[in-house]
């Protein structure tokens, strides 16, 4: 099986659900509300591990309620805890506003998720272990840098998400393979509007790109290859959040499994796809069966 590690976030989502988002200084009626084990590293850790990988997740909860529900969802899913620390104070919480549209805001408060600043013992024998490392930015710069020049050491591939977007330093861009970012963080990262623009000019920062377009699939760029626009399933989408850790999640275990670029793609999409149709973050993610079968039809 392809070996997994994650090096991220873990938040409870805090989720209401109503027919359209408050402007600001506006008051509008929810219609629902759940808390739901999320963050952008559990979430990818889940949807990987799920797709058929095994996982390995290397972050911190705090020492409340949040956080032994947080380890318990990775567990449950079959990830591997033993490289998540629990630290005094509370756990990182999201707070998600999501519209009848399936769209969505998010407030992220980082908690426990701002310790984690520096790799602890053992963290780069797990790395070296794997065959992608996943990465995203919901924990300190410092970290992320240090576990992806980790895996440059030890040869393991590395595919960050740029989210929250922010502006990434040289030394992270030397040691990410692959960057996923979605349209808004490809804009904010290069201020081109345009996807293709953005896309080739991430080109000269990493070796590829895969920029998530929504309903509309992604587009995929490598250097000294044409460009790859793989559409996604079209379905009618209920909640969009963790859609696209979704499709990271399941495009490294694609990967690692040495699927050609453009079906490991689609079959991201695929996942991506069944994820939309539910409610929820970690929730939603689909196991191999259903992307098997959802990548068939």
């Amino acid at each position: 099986m392809t070996h997994i590690a994650v090096l991220g976030s873990l938040n409870m989502d805090l989720v209401t659900y109503v027919a359209r988002a408050p402007q600001r200084g506006e008051t509008v009626t929810g219609r629902e509300f759940r808390t739901v084990p999320g963050g952008k590293g559990s979430n990818q850790a889940i949807a990987a591990a799920r797709a058929g990988a095994t996982v390995s997740m290397i972050g911190a909860v705090g020492n409340d309620a949040f956080g032994q529900r947080l380890r318990d969802t990775l567990e449950h899913s079959g990830v591997d805890t033993d490289s998540l620390r629990t630290v005094e104070g509370p756990s990182g919480t999201a707070h998600i506003v999501v519209d009848d549209e399936g769209g969505n805001a998010i407030v992220v408060i980082p908690g426990a998720n701002g310790t984690v600043d520096h790799l602890s013992p053992g963290d780069e024998g797990v790395i070296a272990s794997a065959d992608a490392l996943l990465l995203q930015l919901e924990i300190p710069q410092a970290a992320v840098v240090a576990g992806a020049e980790a895996a440059r050491r030890h040869g393991v591939r590395t595919i960050l998400t740029p989210s929250p977007a922010q502006p990434l330093p040289p030394e992270l861009l030397a040691a990410t393979d692959l960057l996923v970012p979605n349209e808004y963080e490809a804009v904010v990262l290069t201020d081109r509007a345009d996807p293709r623009e953005a896309a080739a000019a991430l080109l000269d920062l990493v070796p590829e790109v895969v920029v998530t377009l929504g309903a509309a699939g992604c587009l995929y760029l490598s250097r000294g290859a044409e460009p790859l626009v793989v559409p996604a399933p079209q379905v009618t989408a209920v909640d969009s959040t963790g859609a696209g850790d979704t499709f990271a999640g399941a495009l490294a275990v694609a990967l690692g499994e040495e699927k050609p670029v453009r079906e490991a793609l689609s079959w991201a999409a695929a996942a991506a796809a069944i994820s939309v149709q539910r409610a929820g973050t970690s929730a939603a993610m689909p196991y191999r069966p259903e992307i098997e079968a959802q990548y068939s039809a």
